[in-house]
């Protein structure tokens, strides 16, 4: 059979084969891994994988790389980051260094407030030039797919224009956006209640959004000193109504219900779960609830509590990895997550890999990417390290040697 392109004597080509559905518990350590594979792509899609002397049987490829010593895996999905917005806070990282508090700086304007003041002064234009920045180097370290949050508006006007750039960035570049509505991500300086917030984002800005079919999900910062579990609990369910899958940032600096509240109501994923008890975690396990585990966002707090993955894991939670890649957090590079989540959390490569991927691609509803099923999008990586274990192991670098979208390379 004629095809597009075989990639072959792959060192390892990890699939991430296996069910229509995130892994969880022991299922986390199997990526499906081929020693000596190969890979077949036509037409922009995974046609087959297998061992390299089967597949050259079988097939006849227009281009055929030689990946010796190489490892192949699927492009990474990033399912947790705030890409849409303008300017930079590079000088709240010394106040941070000097012992002041994520909600401190936020409590004297700093934080998401400054960067709403930035977002909303710049341009759709200026949005997007900023966001294809971004959006390059994560191409260059391997990141194919990734959700894309509004919430740096917190005005109508500004999160249509922030979910309207990421829209057009789908189009635009060759990574694949998944936009997410996230209105209620701080109070906005010009109200004083929550309360009226949450009535504001349920009866005059997400139904806007639902009609122009801007944001697959609505997302909400669940916290003490953001929104109570019941205002969030409110914002939700007309969030349901109106069609939108739901997230929820949950349990990041403390634990007020929040991952109680997403797990009643359905929500897709649980971000952050920093604070999650064991009960939560039983029971986000039990409602097959997504954990997305940000450990770039302690780390750059200088906080030593990371989310509990080993106890998610063990629990038989589906647990996936993100950048949170946002002013407070800046970092393009999964690589980099992966990193923390191997030394920090205590996951084994395999299971940072399936994090970083399959599982990754589940808590954004996407189906077509995330592993090398027959049928996926052909968006995969040629890594080069002759085995996973150096993914965690060489670190600070970027070890990705090619990157392939829809079959054809990018990078």
């Amino acid at each position: 059979m004629k095809v597009d392109l075989i990639v072959k004597r792959c060192a390892e080509l990890h699939t991430l084969k296996g069910p229509e559905r995130a892994r969880k518990g022991e299922e986390m350590k199997d990526t499906a891994v081929v020693k000596d594979g190969a890979l077949v792509v036509d037409d922009g899609i995974v046609i087959d994988t297998g061992p390299t002397n089967e597949i050259m049987n079988g097939y006849e490829g227009d281009k055929v790389i030689d990946a010796s010593d190489k490892t192949v895996i699927p492009g990474f999905v990033d399912p947790h980051t705030h890409l849409a917005f303008a300017g930079s806070r590079e000088d709240e990282l010394v106040k941070k260094i000097e012992g002041k508090t994520y909600m401190q700086i936020l409590e004297e304007g700093g934080g998401i407030l400054r960067t709403v003041r930035q977002t909303r002064e710049a341009s759709k234009d200026e949005i997007k030039v900023e966001m294809k920045r971004r959006m390059d180097v994560m191409l260059q370290y391997g990141t194919t797919t990734a959700e894309a949050k509004s919430g740096y508006g917190l005005d109508l006007e500004t999160e249509v224009k922030c979910l309207e750039a990421i829209n057009e960035m789908d189009k635009e570049h060759p990574m694949k956006l998944v936009p997410t509505y996230m209105g209620a991500h701080s109070l906005p300086p010009e109200f004083d209640d929550q309360s009226d917030y949450i009535d504001y984002c349920c009866e005059s800005a997400m139904p806007v959004i639902a009609k122009k079919e801007l944001a697959k999900f609505c997302d909400v910062f669940c916290e003490k000193g953001v929104f109570t579990s019941g205002e969030s609990r409110r914002l939700l369910i007309k969030a349901a109504e109106l069609g939108f899958g739901l997230k929820v940032h949950a349990d990041e600096i403390e634990n007020i219900g929040c991952s109680t509240m997403a797990s009643e109501l359905g929500a897709i994923s649980c971000e952050h779960l920093v604070k999650t008890s064991d009960e939560d975690i039983k029971e986000l396990a039990k409602k097959e609830v997504v954990g997305i585990l940000l450990p770039g966002t302690p780390f750059m707090l200088m906080e030593d509590e990371y989310s509990p993955a080993r106890k998610m894991i063990n629990e038989g939670m589906a647990v996936a990895l993100a950048t949170d890649l946002n002013p407070n957090c800046w970092t393009e590079s999964m690589q980099m997550i992966i990193t923390l989540a191997c030394l920090q959390m205590k996951m084994l490569p395999e299971e940072a890999l399936c994090a970083s991927t399959k599982n990754a691609a589940m808590a954004i509803d996407r189906d077509d990417v995330g592993s090398l099923e027959k049928g996926n999008c052909a968006d995969f990586l040629i890594l080069d390290i002759p085995n996973i274990m150096h993914l965690p192991y060489h670190f600070g670098i970027n070890l990705v040697e090619e990157v392939y979208v829809n079959g054809v390379k990018v990078q």
